[in-house]
């Protein structure tokens, strides 16, 4: 039999962000106690800043009545002349029955001892309270806190506990408060409590005294008053997807709503003014025909009928934010850009400044440049990039950092190629982050991610496991995507080997697999295919793109498993041969016509030129069926030492053109 559960746990407001990554586990947090109660259930889960609640409209009664088998010692350990040992004994009394109500029974191919008894399952009201205290203790929010004389921790205070099965009140006691059938509704009605006697009654009430318990409705909402607000006012609301996600998670009765600011603060870059609203007040952007325009759009959290007050108390906290926005401007401005100041900025104790580490950077950066006439433009660009660092914006919005240079530099009349390397150099900055927009710009970026990545190794600061402090692997994901997405050649091997020697204790073997392994990661390949381009020995980042490129797109064939038998035999015949070094071949040798044959093909195969990697690797794939002949009629392993290698070395001749590309033996399909 099933009834209705109602569970609310009341708190003080949740912090947004904790609470959001915790979010995706809740709802299996409770699935596994269920099912280590035997007491599965549907259940939905809604949240408001106030309470977690908790709602299943088919709940068991009780747990099933079960049937529990108990397994002992073997019979011969059991019994001895007839009598039953102290293994026996114990047996029964663990069974709790007399040794003559024990029977046996069949395991693992011996006679065991064996009882079998019935459970009776449990109601659940008796187990409901234990159970919400281990959920409660299981959910993980990161920090938590204890209040009043309570031992007890959780993310906020817990004030209210309400717990409704079949229309009854279930006790329950946890964190210093006893359930009873009571919550509360929005703060602008009441602070009393409200009593209900069913899930119904429960829902009517909260909606009733403003509460949307429902955070997909409380986003719908959200949803519906941006698009009348876009329509009413021929504006665009810039929809950031994780800040309306935290602007559900902190409002019951989310009411969304249009405010202006001084137009004498549009003279600010956009992504200031931006920067000002979101970080410190959680509004959205507005745009009109394309340009920010001096709105924004506040969510409140109040019910009331005239909002004209909360729109106005909004506007006058903007204010003094992009004033001082607009001073800090004006002030760098001033200033202007000056990397002398980064000598005194520490990069981290080994390593030096932030100004040692745009010298290192300039390195690489000239090194990278095939463009002699660009060599003073990429040098300041390099040792100016990071001049905003020492800026009052950058100082109180960080993330602006590379930005704010860009802008100052276009106030200067600093060359654009320039001034937008200072904004692009840290890019990709994100899975889904743009790249470097011009091969300049690319090449800073480069200089940045390479020195992080060789300083940090040169000191042993390297990632082990899971922990990456220094996000040395997303530094060389940005390295392989940049060099892909600019074509530059970059040698793994060769070039880090080269760039290495401005470091001192460099691992190159350790740096080299470090780089491997974030290259395999980028590939959405089979991972055999990538191994096999790797052991080719081909290192540059570019060439081994295009080679598994290729290889993936012939392993997925689909008659490429039936024909890739072929070449496995290919690979096991010379897999003791150099095929680093010269092969040769001599036709005099040859005694069947399917030698002539396969050396013609392989010829003709080797001779041509092709476009890509994919063609030729379809034409060497394409001698199967004269290698099949060549296996069907000629004895490799002949009496005669010269007529046996010299068919190993054709054999091997087409391997060879193989490995050039990968090392086929590697694949698995």
């Amino acid at each position: 039999m099933r009834k209705p559960l109602l569970i609310e746990i009341g708190v003080e407001e949740l912090p947004a962000i904790p609470f959001l990554k915790e979010l995706p586990n809740i709802k299996e947090r409770w699935s596994k106690i269920l099912s280590a109660h035997a007491l599965e259930a549907d259940f939905e889960f809604y949240f408001t800043p106030r309470r977690l609640t908790l709602i299943s409209n088919a709940f068991l009664v009780k747990q099933a009545d079960s049937i529990e088998e108990l397994f002992g010692a073997p019979i011969e350990i059991a019994y001895k002349d007839g009598k039953p040992t102290p293994a026996a004994l114990g047996f029964a009394k663990k069974c709790g029955v007399s040794i003559d109500e024990i029977s046996s029974a069949s395991k693992n191919g011996k006679e065991v001892l064996y009882y079998q008894k019935s459970v009776l399952g449990l109601d659940s009201k008796d187990l409901l309270s234990s159970m919400i205290e281990a959920f409660l203790k299981d959910l993980q929010f990161g920090k938590s806190m204890r209040w009043g004389n309570g031992k007890e921790n959780f993310i906020r205070p817990i004030r209210w506990i309400g717990a409704l099965f079949d229309g009854k009140v279930v006790d329950v006691e946890a964190y210093g408060v006893k359930s009873d059938a009571s919550t509360y509704g929005h703060r602008t009605h009441s602070y009393d409590a409200l009593q209900y006697n069913s899930i119904e009654n429960y829902k009517e009430l909260l909606k009733n005294h403003s509460v949307i318990l429902n955070p997909d409705e409380r986003k719908e909402r959200i949803l519906d008053q941006f698009q009348k607000i876009e329509k009413n006012n021929d504006i665009e609301i810039e929809l950031d997807q994780e800040l309306l996600e935290e602007i559900v998670t902190i409002t019951e009765f989310p009411t969304a709503l249009l405010g202006t600011f001084d137009e004498s603060f549009l003279k600010l870059p956009p992504e200031v003014i931006i920067a000002s609203m979101k970080e410190h007040q959680r509004y959205f952007p507005v745009f009109k025909a394309g340009t920010l325009s001096n709105h924004f759009v506040v969510v409140s959290n109040a019910d009331t009928d005239d909002y004209s007050q909360i729109i106005k108390g909004n506007e006058k906290v903007l204010y003094p934010r992009l004033s001082d926005g607009l001073f800090f401007y004006n002030n760098d401005l001033k200033n202007g850009l000056n990397n002398e100041g980064l000598k005194k900025v520490t990069f981290m104790h080994g390593l030096g400044s932030i100004y040692d580490k745009s010298v290192r950077e300039e390195k690489i950066a000239q090194y990278l440049l095939n463009d002699d006439s660009q060599k003073e433009s990429m040098n300041r660009a390099v040792m100016y990039a990071k001049a905003d660092l020492l800026s009052d914006m950058v100082y109180e919005f960080t993330e602006l950092q590379g930005l704010m240079g860009y802008y100052y530099a276009k106030k200067v009349g600093e060359d654009e190629k320039i001034a937008l390397s200072f904004k692009e150099q840290y890019l990709p900055d994100g899975e889904e982050s743009d790249l470097p927009s011009s091969d300049f710009s690319a090449i800073v970026a480069l200089a940045n991610k390479l020195d992080s990545v060789l300083a940090l190794f040169s000191i042993g600061k390297i990632p082990t496991g899971t922990k990456d402090p220094f996000g040395l692997r997303r530094a060389v994901l940005g390295v392989v995507k940049i060099v892909i997405d600019r074509g530059f050649s970059f040698d793994i091997s060769q070039d880090l080997k080269v760039l290495s020697k401005n470091y001192d204790n460099v691992d190159l073997e350790l740096l080299e697999t470090f780089f491997l392994e974030r290259v395999s990661r980028y590939f959405d390949a089979n991972p055999s295919v990538i191994q096999a381009v790797f052991k080719s020995g081909e290192r540059d980042i570019v060439e081994i793109s295009k080679k598994i490129e290729a290889l993936n797109l012939v392993v997925g064939q689909a008659h490429f498993k039936d024909s890739f038998t072929t070449f496995k035999r290919v690979a096991n015949i010379i897999k003791d041969m150099k095929l680093e070094d010269t092969i040769t071949v001599n036709k005099k040798l040859f005694e069947k016509n399917e030698e002539f044959k396969l050396f013609e093909a392989y010829q003709l195969v080797s001779d041509k030129n092709y476009n890509n990697y994919k063609d030729k690797l379809d034409a060497l794939f394409g001698l199967k069926p004269e290698i099949d002949d060549f296996f069907d009629h000629v004895m490799v392993n002949a009496e005669d030492e010269n007529i046996k290698n010299n068919r190993k070395n054709l054999i091997a001749l087409i391997y060879q053109n193989f490995k050039n590309i990968a090392d086929i033996k590697e694949i698995s399909v």
